[in-house]
């Protein structure tokens, strides 16, 4: 439960045939820890759970890419982000329909870049970020995701997403979502 930099860091990568993730129960990240993880493991059908609150610079970057049997996404309740957190993260996981919860209100410098990239079947984000002016936060993270339709909740209070490849997906349905 106590991570160091780096750990971790492609512990899995291209393992084809892995088809299950060992619990990770950390809650407090280390710099790098969880980069490339899973990269590659086209058999991974589940992910595990991650509890991590604390994030740290580049903690998940490219953890699931390529992990073309995932469905679904696990939940990421961390609110307050650190640079290139969730970078590149489930990039050509062309079979999730949709993502988790993003509740971070502020983003930080890269963290969804290139976070959704090619994930083909994507057809719902629900993001409640309010400030999304830090650098490259969102650069490429819906790029390659399909137009045809889909669905974006955003907080009702923010009025600053553009359209395209690096806010809400091109012809998809923006509703604000509830704020209790």
């Amino acid at each position: 439960t106590t991570l160091a930099n780096y750990c971790y860091n492609g512990m899995f990568s291209d393992c084809t045939s892995l088809t299950t993730a060992p619990e990770l129960p950390a809650t407090t990240l280390a710099d790098r820890c969880y980069g490339s993880m899973f990269y590659h493991c086209t058999s991974l059908a589940t992910t595990p759970e991650l509890p991590a609150t604390t994030l740290a610079n580049w903690c998940y970057y490219y953890m699931f890419n390529g992990c073309t049997s995932l469905t679904t996404a696990p939940e990421l309740p961390a609110t307050t982000l650190a640079d290139a957190c969730y970078f590149g993260m489930f990039q050509y996981c062309a079979n999730l329909t949709t993502v988790p919860l993003l509740p971070a209100s502020v983003l930080a410098t890269s963290c969804y870049n290139t976070m959704f990239w090619y994930c083909t079947n994507l057809n719902y984000i629900k993001c409640l970020a309010t400030n999304i002016s830090a650098n490259y936060c969102t650069i490429n993270w819906v790029i390659g995701v399909q137009t045809n339709s889909g669905t974006f909740v955003k907080h009702p209070d923010m009025q600053s997403w553009t359209t395209g490849d690096n806010g809400i997906p091109t012809n998809w349905t923006v509703e604000d979502a509830v704020i209790e």
